[in-house]
């Protein structure tokens, strides 16, 4: 590693591979960076190459500098807005029993109706 690249700072460069796992960057004529498949984008990631193709210029955040191994971890992600969570609207929660009471209530009260007549044939 020529420059010394560090934690935080966002630059740009051109992908060089990739691969299921991710995407290599070129930051500069030495130096290369790993974006790991879960740094490409919030939500699910099947494919790396549905985003990502070699020779794309992009820009990055620097989230990890190992100087020993040489390794750079690089991310898109961090670059872009958290997506609103979609939140289910904040009902408490029944209990089975509550639920079965509520909706099937009328299936049992039939049944509960017919044992008395079934009760009645079975003794004649």
């Amino acid at each position: 590693m020529t420059k010394k690249y560090q934690v935080g700072e966002v630059v740009s460069g051109k992908v060089t591979g990739v691969q299921p796992y991710g995407a290599f960057v070129a930051l500069d004529e030495e130096t290369q960076g790993l974006v790991h498949i879960s740094e490409i984008t919030y939500g699910y990631v099947k494919e790396v190459s549905e985003f990502l193709s070699v020779g794309q210029e992009i820009e990055v955040k620097v989230l990890e500098v190992d100087e020993k191994a040489g390794k750079i971890s690089l991310s898109i992600r961090a670059l872009q807005e958290r997506p609103a969570t979609v939140r289910k609207d904040e009902k408490p929660k029944k209990s089975l029993q509550a639920r079965v009471d509520e909706h099937d209530a009328e299936g049992f009260n039939s049944l509960k109706d017919k044992l008395q007549e079934w009760i009645n044939k079975s003794g004649q």
